[in-house]
């Protein structure tokens, strides 16, 4: 089932040659261009843009706060690289968050907001997590608002999602607190382990890490070994795999099976097992597994991509290619010839960034293509436009460093030397 790893991969691996070194920053650099000016609303937050780079819509739009808060952790990784006006973008991301976002009645952060208040006030364990990102960003560049927001989203992830029993978080609730329930999901498990590592990375605490352990080894170690390391998505209130679920919104909670979360996890878990000193061989060896089954199952053979879900029978049921597995796809490779190098792990590392430099960057508007058809032709059935810099970005700048700790941690100790 998984790839050998052999002592010696492809000679002169991408990620260590100077002209792949900065065509990769050359890339980072057009996406910092492409969001930062546009995206920024005067009124607080940050704007949606569409396949030009204009807003999406500037009448009162949404502001979700996964994306408040991704932009919030992609320009603090810009500022550490000493990009300019990158401090002013965290600046501006935190506030939101923080006066707007957060909920100073009950507690906890409101899933959308607009310019009125809370348009979306369900507290949901996926945006959750990623306001534990952007805390923990914050606290990496000196924000002045970050230790207040770590402290406030650790108690609120500890007292209000964390369950004990099983070692993850549960999903979602109401503003009041009211659970909504029936459902645990992997997908908000798999971001909140990133920030948990990132806030481990940032304070030291090692609660961080426990936590961000005990979720890899339900999801990973025990749940997608039990399914030759595919990941499964959705669960009961027991974490019984639920192979029937059907949600209508797509975006976050599709059927089936998705090979980009495997690729995602492939990462993770080779981060987390360096961030706990290398204790659990469990670890590198389900990246392997993660990682060859996405190639295998998950690349379009024919065509090139991801394909965006599977069904339990590894049949292509979703067939879009989204560009978000492609960027996780890139930084696990980068990961995995890291820790366990081989040939197929270069091979497919140059694969993956080949079809993103032939099908993926929009070389008329900037930016990159979100969504492709299974014939490789831009296309917005799932995302309306460009909302979205963050995995991106990362991917381009993975490779840029050592494959032993988050963005922020590794330009901080490497000063940010590319």
């Amino acid at each position: 089932m998984t790839e050998t790893p052999t002592t010696s991969p492809l000679p002169a691996l991408w990620s260590n040659r100077s002209y792949h070194r900065k065509w990769l920053l050359k890339q980072a650099d057009g996406l910092f261009d492409f969001f930062q000016a546009p995206s920024l609303n005067p009124k607080g937050g940050f704007y949606d843009l569409n396949r030009q780079g204009a807003p999406l819509a500037t009448d009162n739009p949404l502001r979700g706060i996964h994306a408040s808060a991704r932009m919030v952790h992609c320009f603090a990784i810009g500022d550490l690289l000493g990009r300019p006006g990158s401090a002013d973008m965290v600046d501006h991301g935190m506030s939101f968050l923080w006066n707007r976002h957060r909920d100073p009645q009950n507690g906890g952060y409101f899933w959308q907001v607009d310019d009125t208040g809370a348009a979306d006030s369900s507290k949901q364990g996926y945006g959750h997590a990623f306001v534990l990102l952007a805390a923990s960003s914050a606290k990496v560049v000196g924000h002045p608002l970050a230790d207040a927001m770590l402290a406030d989203i650790t108690d609120v992830l500890d007292t209000k999602f964390w369950e004990p029993a099983h070692g993850a978080i549960a999903e979602e609730f109401s503003a009041d607190w009211q659970p909504i329930p029936g459902y645990r999901g992997q997908n908000s498990n798999m971001h909140l382990t990133e920030a948990l590592m990132a806030a481990f990375e940032a304070t030291g605490e090692r609660h961080y890490l426990d936590k961000a352990e005990s979720i890899a080894d339900l999801l990973i170690n025990r749940r997608a070994r039990d399914e030759a390391f595919r990941v499964a998505e959705h669960f009961n209130e027991q974490w019984t795999v639920d192979r029937s679920y059907y949600h209508p919104n797509e975006m976050f909670r599709p059927a089936g099976t998705t090979p980009g979360h495997w690729l995602e996890w492939a990462r993770l878990v080779l981060q987390l097992w360096v961030l706990g000193g290398k204790r659990h061989d469990w670890m590198p060896e389900a990246a392997r597994g993660l990682f060859f089954q996405s190639m295998s199952l998950g690349w379009d053979k024919e065509k090139g991509g991801f394909f965006y879900t599977l069904d339990w029978a590894n049949v292509p049921d979703k067939t879009s290619k989204l560009w978000w597995p492609l960027c996780e796809g890139a930084a696990a490779a980068h990961f995995l010839n890291a820790h366990s190098p081989s040939d197929f792990h270069e091979e497919s590392y140059r694969r993956i960034w080949s079809f993103i430099a032939s099908h993926s960057l929009d070389r008329t508007f900037g930016g990159w293509h979100e969504e492709l058809t299974e014939d490789l032709q831009p296309a917005n059935s799932l995302f309306p436009g460009k909302g979205d810099i963050y995995h991106a970005l990362q991917a381009c700048l993975i490779p840029l460093f050592p494959a032993d700790g988050s963005l922020t941690k590794m330009i901080s100790e490497t000063g940010g030397t590319l």
